[in-house]
Protein backbone atom coordinates (compact mmCIF):
# COMPACT_ATOMS: atom_id res chain seq x y z
CA UNK A 1 0.00 0.00 0.00
CA UNK A 2 1.14 3.58 -0.61
CA UNK A 3 2.87 5.41 2.23
CA UNK A 4 1.15 8.45 3.74
CA UNK A 5 3.31 11.38 4.83
CA UNK A 6 2.16 14.00 7.28
CA UNK A 7 4.12 17.13 7.98
CA UNK A 8 5.12 17.73 11.59
CA UNK A 9 3.47 18.68 13.80
CA UNK A 10 0.67 16.46 12.53
CA UNK A 11 -2.87 17.71 13.08
CA UNK A 12 -4.73 15.44 13.73
CA UNK A 13 -2.06 13.41 15.46
CA UNK A 14 -0.47 10.43 13.77
CA UNK A 15 -2.32 7.90 15.95
CA UNK A 16 -5.71 9.22 14.79
CA UNK A 17 -4.58 9.07 11.19
CA UNK A 18 -3.27 5.54 11.57
CA UNK A 19 -6.59 4.48 13.05
CA UNK A 20 -8.51 5.56 9.93
CA UNK A 21 -5.75 4.57 7.48
CA UNK A 22 -5.57 1.00 8.78
CA UNK A 23 -3.05 -0.97 6.75
CA UNK A 24 -1.25 2.09 5.39
CA UNK A 25 2.11 3.22 6.67
CA UNK A 26 1.72 6.72 8.14
CA UNK A 27 4.97 8.62 8.71
CA UNK A 28 5.44 12.04 10.27
CA UNK A 29 8.34 14.02 8.78
CA UNK A 30 9.70 17.41 9.76
CA UNK A 31 9.82 18.57 6.14
CA UNK A 32 8.76 17.33 2.72
CA UNK A 33 12.31 16.89 1.44
CA UNK A 34 14.43 13.97 0.27
CA UNK A 35 16.72 14.32 3.29
CA UNK A 36 13.78 14.23 5.73
CA UNK A 37 12.36 11.18 3.99
CA UNK A 38 15.72 9.42 4.21
CA UNK A 39 15.93 10.13 7.93
CA UNK A 40 12.43 8.67 8.37
CA UNK A 41 13.19 5.63 6.22
CA UNK A 42 10.70 6.60 3.53
CA UNK A 43 11.12 5.97 -0.19
CA UNK A 44 9.61 9.01 -1.95
CA UNK A 45 8.55 6.77 -4.85
CA UNK A 46 6.17 4.92 -2.50
CA UNK A 47 4.35 8.01 -1.18
CA UNK A 48 0.71 8.13 -2.27
CA UNK A 49 -0.62 10.92 -0.05
CA UNK A 50 0.81 14.02 1.62
CA UNK A 51 -1.19 15.63 4.41
CA UNK A 52 -0.62 19.11 5.81
CA UNK A 53 1.47 20.31 2.88
CA UNK A 54 1.84 23.96 1.92
CA UNK A 55 2.04 25.59 -1.49
CA UNK A 56 5.78 26.18 -1.02
CA UNK A 57 6.57 22.45 -0.69
CA UNK A 58 8.14 20.78 -3.73
CA UNK A 59 5.87 17.80 -4.26
CA UNK A 60 7.56 16.70 -7.49
CA UNK A 61 9.69 14.54 -5.20
CA UNK A 62 6.80 12.07 -5.02
CA UNK A 63 6.10 10.57 -8.49
CA UNK A 64 3.24 8.31 -7.33
CA UNK A 65 1.40 11.03 -5.43
CA UNK A 66 -2.39 10.66 -5.61
CA UNK A 67 -3.70 13.02 -2.94
CA UNK A 68 -2.51 16.25 -1.30
CA UNK A 69 -4.40 17.89 1.55
CA UNK A 70 -4.10 21.53 2.56
CA UNK A 71 -5.22 22.42 6.06
CA UNK A 72 -6.25 25.86 4.82
CA UNK A 73 -9.65 26.67 3.39
CA UNK A 74 -8.33 29.06 0.72
CA UNK A 75 -6.09 27.58 -1.97
CA UNK A 76 -5.23 30.68 -4.04
CA UNK A 77 -1.53 30.29 -3.13
CA UNK A 78 -1.55 26.70 -4.42
CA UNK A 79 -3.10 27.76 -7.72
CA UNK A 80 -0.77 30.75 -8.13
CA UNK A 81 2.30 28.57 -7.49
CA UNK A 82 1.06 25.73 -9.73
CA UNK A 83 2.15 23.53 -6.82
CA UNK A 84 -0.03 20.45 -7.40
CA UNK A 85 1.70 17.70 -9.46
CA UNK A 86 -0.11 16.30 -12.47
CA UNK A 87 -2.22 13.33 -11.53
CA UNK A 88 -2.67 14.37 -7.90
CA UNK A 89 -5.86 15.71 -6.35
CA UNK A 90 -5.77 18.63 -3.94
CA UNK A 91 -8.31 18.85 -1.13
CA UNK A 92 -8.80 21.68 1.33
CA UNK A 93 -10.45 22.43 4.66
CA UNK A 94 -13.01 24.72 3.02
CA UNK A 95 -16.08 25.05 5.21
CA UNK A 96 -14.26 24.61 8.51
CA UNK A 97 -14.43 28.32 9.31
CA UNK A 98 -17.83 29.16 7.82
CA UNK A 99 -19.59 29.76 11.14
CA UNK A 100 -17.01 32.07 12.76
CA UNK A 101 -16.46 33.91 9.46
CA UNK A 102 -20.17 34.63 9.28
CA UNK A 103 -20.21 35.66 12.95
CA UNK A 104 -17.26 37.97 12.37
CA UNK A 105 -18.91 39.56 9.34
CA UNK A 106 -22.05 40.12 11.37
CA UNK A 107 -19.98 41.69 14.16
CA UNK A 108 -18.30 44.06 11.70
CA UNK A 109 -21.67 45.00 10.19
CA UNK A 110 -23.03 45.78 13.65
CA UNK A 111 -19.94 47.79 14.59
CA UNK A 112 -20.10 49.83 11.41
CA UNK A 113 -23.86 50.44 11.44
CA UNK A 114 -23.67 51.58 15.08
CA UNK A 115 -20.38 53.53 14.78
CA UNK A 116 -19.00 51.33 17.57
CA UNK A 117 -15.42 52.68 17.28
CA UNK A 118 -16.82 55.98 18.55
CA UNK A 119 -17.92 54.24 21.76
CA UNK A 120 -14.53 52.55 22.11
CA UNK A 121 -12.81 55.92 21.83
CA UNK A 122 -15.19 57.47 24.35
CA UNK A 123 -14.53 54.62 26.78
CA UNK A 124 -10.77 55.16 26.54
CA UNK A 125 -11.37 58.85 27.30
CA UNK A 126 -13.95 58.20 30.06
CA UNK A 127 -16.58 60.16 28.14
CA UNK A 128 -20.33 59.47 28.15
CA UNK A 129 -21.06 59.75 24.39
CA UNK A 130 -24.64 59.06 23.33
CA UNK A 131 -25.62 59.52 19.68
CA UNK A 132 -28.08 58.35 17.04
CA UNK A 133 -26.84 55.28 15.14
CA UNK A 134 -28.14 52.74 12.68
CA UNK A 135 -29.55 49.23 12.92
CA UNK A 136 -29.43 46.19 10.65
CA UNK A 137 -33.17 45.51 10.52
CA UNK A 138 -34.70 46.67 7.26
CA UNK A 139 -31.37 47.04 5.48
CA UNK A 140 -30.02 44.94 2.60
CA UNK A 141 -27.01 42.63 2.69
CA UNK A 142 -25.18 41.99 -0.56
CA UNK A 143 -23.07 38.83 -0.51
CA UNK A 144 -20.25 38.57 -3.02
CA UNK A 145 -20.09 34.79 -2.98
CA UNK A 146 -22.52 32.24 -1.58
CA UNK A 147 -20.31 29.39 -0.42
CA UNK A 148 -20.19 27.97 3.11
CA UNK A 149 -19.62 31.25 4.99
CA UNK A 150 -21.87 33.26 2.69
CA UNK A 151 -24.73 30.83 3.15
CA UNK A 152 -24.31 30.86 6.93
CA UNK A 153 -24.21 34.66 6.98
CA UNK A 154 -27.35 34.81 4.82
CA UNK A 155 -29.25 32.90 7.50
CA UNK A 156 -27.96 35.18 10.24
CA UNK A 157 -28.88 38.27 8.22
CA UNK A 158 -32.41 37.02 7.56
CA UNK A 159 -32.77 36.45 11.31
CA UNK A 160 -31.78 40.12 11.77
CA UNK A 161 -34.69 41.11 9.49
CA UNK A 162 -32.43 42.05 6.59
CA UNK A 163 -33.01 41.44 2.89
CA UNK A 164 -30.27 39.42 1.20
CA UNK A 165 -28.86 39.62 -2.32
CA UNK A 166 -26.16 37.14 -3.30
CA UNK A 167 -23.83 37.07 -6.29
CA UNK A 168 -22.91 33.56 -7.41
CA UNK A 169 -20.40 32.47 -10.02
CA UNK A 170 -22.38 29.45 -11.14
CA UNK A 171 -25.88 27.97 -10.72
CA UNK A 172 -26.56 26.26 -7.38
CA UNK A 173 -28.20 22.89 -6.90
CA UNK A 174 -30.36 24.30 -4.10
CA UNK A 175 -31.78 27.72 -3.41
CA UNK A 176 -31.32 29.54 -0.11
CA UNK A 177 -34.76 30.51 1.20
CA UNK A 178 -35.23 34.27 1.28
CA UNK A 179 -32.08 35.02 -0.73
CA UNK A 180 -32.25 36.70 -4.14
CA UNK A 181 -29.57 35.18 -6.39
CA UNK A 182 -27.75 37.29 -8.98
CA UNK A 183 -25.28 36.20 -11.64
CA UNK A 184 -22.44 37.73 -13.66
CA UNK A 185 -21.19 41.31 -14.03
CA UNK A 186 -24.70 42.72 -14.43
CA UNK A 187 -25.58 41.05 -11.17
CA UNK A 188 -22.62 42.70 -9.45
CA UNK A 189 -23.82 46.18 -10.35
CA UNK A 190 -27.33 45.42 -9.12
CA UNK A 191 -25.92 44.02 -5.88
CA UNK A 192 -23.57 46.92 -5.17
CA UNK A 193 -26.17 49.56 -6.00
CA UNK A 194 -28.86 47.89 -3.91
CA UNK A 195 -26.97 46.93 -0.76
CA UNK A 196 -26.38 48.68 2.54
CA UNK A 197 -23.68 46.15 3.53
CA UNK A 198 -21.54 44.47 0.85
CA UNK A 199 -19.74 41.45 2.31
CA UNK A 200 -16.99 39.65 0.38
CA UNK A 201 -17.03 35.93 1.15
CA UNK A 202 -15.79 34.58 -2.19
CA UNK A 203 -12.37 32.97 -2.77
CA UNK A 204 -9.54 34.84 -4.47
CA UNK A 205 -9.18 33.56 -8.02
CA UNK A 206 -8.10 34.93 -11.38
CA UNK A 207 -11.74 35.83 -11.94
CA UNK A 208 -12.34 37.57 -8.61
CA UNK A 209 -9.02 39.39 -8.17
CA UNK A 210 -9.77 43.13 -8.38
CA UNK A 211 -13.45 42.37 -8.94
CA UNK A 212 -14.46 45.50 -7.02
CA UNK A 213 -12.44 48.52 -8.10
CA UNK A 214 -13.00 52.24 -8.36
CA UNK A 215 -15.84 52.01 -10.88
CA UNK A 216 -17.63 49.29 -8.94
CA UNK A 217 -17.30 51.21 -5.67
CA UNK A 218 -18.87 54.21 -7.39
CA UNK A 219 -22.03 52.13 -7.90
CA UNK A 220 -22.52 51.85 -4.13
CA UNK A 221 -24.63 54.09 -1.95
CA UNK A 222 -22.72 56.74 0.05
CA UNK A 223 -24.35 55.27 3.17
CA UNK A 224 -23.18 51.70 2.43
CA UNK A 225 -20.37 49.66 4.00
CA UNK A 226 -17.86 47.12 2.62
CA UNK A 227 -16.88 44.10 4.71
CA UNK A 228 -14.16 41.61 3.64
CA UNK A 229 -13.78 38.32 5.51
CA UNK A 230 -12.55 35.85 2.88
CA UNK A 231 -9.54 37.11 0.95
CA UNK A 232 -7.92 40.46 0.35
CA UNK A 233 -7.42 41.33 -3.30
CA UNK A 234 -11.06 40.94 -4.33
CA UNK A 235 -11.51 44.63 -3.49
CA UNK A 236 -8.87 46.97 -4.90
CA UNK A 237 -7.34 48.44 -1.74
CA UNK A 238 -6.19 51.75 -3.27
CA UNK A 239 -9.64 52.34 -4.72
CA UNK A 240 -11.21 51.45 -1.38
CA UNK A 241 -9.03 53.92 0.50
CA UNK A 242 -9.90 56.65 -2.01
CA UNK A 243 -13.63 55.95 -1.67
CA UNK A 244 -13.42 55.95 2.13
CA UNK A 245 -11.54 59.25 2.17
CA UNK A 246 -13.93 60.84 -0.31
CA UNK A 247 -16.99 59.65 1.58
CA UNK A 248 -18.48 57.95 -1.46
CA UNK A 249 -18.99 54.92 0.80
CA UNK A 250 -19.65 55.10 4.54
CA UNK A 251 -17.03 52.70 5.90
CA UNK A 252 -15.35 49.30 5.80
CA UNK A 253 -14.71 46.32 8.04
CA UNK A 254 -11.64 44.39 6.91
CA UNK A 255 -10.38 41.07 8.24
CA UNK A 256 -8.59 40.00 5.03
CA UNK A 257 -6.00 42.18 3.29
CA UNK A 258 -3.98 41.95 0.05
CA UNK A 259 -0.71 42.20 2.06
CA UNK A 260 -0.59 40.51 5.45
CA UNK A 261 0.27 41.60 8.05
CA UNK A 262 -1.29 44.89 7.04
CA UNK A 263 1.69 47.28 6.72
CA UNK A 264 2.12 49.69 9.64
CA UNK A 265 1.98 52.65 7.25
CA UNK A 266 -1.33 51.61 5.67
CA UNK A 267 -3.85 54.47 5.84
CA UNK A 268 -6.53 51.92 6.76
CA UNK A 269 -5.28 51.81 10.35
CA UNK A 270 -6.17 55.44 10.99
CA UNK A 271 -9.30 56.05 8.93
CA UNK A 272 -12.14 56.77 11.38
CA UNK A 273 -14.70 54.84 9.32
CA UNK A 274 -12.68 51.58 9.16
CA UNK A 275 -12.51 48.58 11.48
CA UNK A 276 -9.37 46.46 10.93
CA UNK A 277 -8.92 42.94 12.32
CA UNK A 278 -5.81 40.79 11.65
CA UNK A 279 -7.26 37.94 9.51
CA UNK A 280 -8.48 36.50 12.79
CA UNK A 281 -12.15 35.79 12.06
CA UNK A 282 -11.98 31.99 11.98
CA UNK A 283 -9.25 31.44 14.58
CA UNK A 284 -11.34 29.32 16.94
CA UNK A 285 -10.85 25.85 18.46
CA UNK A 286 -14.01 24.73 16.68
CA UNK A 287 -12.58 25.75 13.29
CA UNK A 288 -9.48 23.66 13.97
CA UNK A 289 -11.53 20.64 15.03
CA UNK A 290 -13.79 20.86 11.97
CA UNK A 291 -10.62 20.94 9.85
CA UNK A 292 -9.38 17.78 11.59
CA UNK A 293 -12.67 16.03 10.95
CA UNK A 294 -12.59 16.97 7.25
CA UNK A 295 -9.10 15.48 6.95
CA UNK A 296 -9.96 12.31 8.88
CA UNK A 297 -13.10 11.80 6.79
CA UNK A 298 -11.09 12.23 3.60
CA UNK A 299 -8.44 9.81 4.89
CA UNK A 300 -11.15 7.18 5.39
CA UNK A 301 -12.51 7.87 1.92
CA UNK A 302 -9.08 7.71 0.27
CA UNK A 303 -8.24 4.41 1.98
CA UNK A 304 -11.57 2.95 0.84
CA UNK A 305 -11.32 4.29 -2.72
CA UNK A 306 -14.33 6.57 -2.24
CA UNK A 307 -14.76 10.12 -3.65
CA UNK A 308 -12.96 12.78 -1.61
CA UNK A 309 -14.57 15.88 -0.09
CA UNK A 310 -13.47 19.41 -0.97
CA UNK A 311 -11.56 18.48 -4.11
CA UNK A 312 -10.20 21.68 -5.61
CA UNK A 313 -11.00 22.53 -9.22
CA UNK A 314 -7.61 23.97 -10.17
CA UNK A 315 -9.06 25.67 -13.26
CA UNK A 316 -11.64 27.54 -11.19
CA UNK A 317 -9.22 28.11 -8.33
CA UNK A 318 -11.40 26.72 -5.53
Amino acid sequence: MPTVLTKAPADPDVDRLRAVLDGHRVVEVEALTRAACERAGVDPAEVGAVLGASSTDDLSLFPALEWVHSGAAGVDAWVAADAVPAGARLTSAVGNGAVPLAEHALMLMLQLSRSAPRWAQAQREHRWDRFVHGELAGSTLGLVGLGHSGTDLAGKALACHMSVLALTGRPRDTEVPGVTLLHGQDGLRQLLAGSDHVVVTCPLTARTRGLIGAEELSWMRPTAFVVVVSRGGVVDEDALVAALRAGTIAGAGLDAHPVEPLPADSPLWDLPNVVVTPHNAATTPQTAERGRQILLDNARRWAAGLPLRNVVDLDRGY
